[in-house]
């Protein structure tokens, strides 16, 4: 995956949006407001975001910002990044278990956090860093 260039940025820089989160429940809605602005940076550069884009694009990261604050100890990092026709959501955080993913059961109450994103996005993964993880999910802008 190459980062891309937005229309109007012709000083070479990279569309994207970092926030580092310190932790509390607090930064699940927050998730969403920076997502929320990222897609507005991207409106105003002229790229077509599809219409269900933005609605999934802060489901999907407030899940891992989610999982992030259940999951793992201490702070988190949310990045946005605009690479081709999509919008890779990465989240980091501490944790060094990677997120299981649990299969399609309609009647487990719960956890369904990321069968969602994966429903979603067209690629999930997770990489393990020194100081734990980050998971990235891949979404279309369309």
């Amino acid at each position: 995956m190459n980062p891309a260039h937005g229309p109007g940025t012709a000083d070479g820089s990279v569309v994207s949006a970092v926030v580092e989160f310190r932790g509390g429940s607090a930064m699940i809605p927050a998730s969403r407001d920076v997502v929320h602005g990222f897609a507005a940076r991207l409106a105003e550069r002229g790229v077509t975001l599809g219409d269900t884009f933005v609605d999934a694009a802060r489901l999907v990261a407030s899940e891992l910002v989610t999982n992030a604050l259940r999951h793992a100890p201490g702070p988190c990092r949310l990045e946005l990044t605009l690479v081709d026709d999509r919008v890779v959501i990465a989240v980091s955080d501490t944790g060094d278990a990677f997120p299981t993913f649990l299969p399609r059961d309609p009647v487990r109450v719960g956890r369904h956090g990321l069968e969602i994103v994966t429903r979603l996005c067209d690629e999930v993964i997770t990489k393990p860093h020194p100081t734990g993880k980050t998971v990235y999910a891949s979404l279309p802008l369309t």
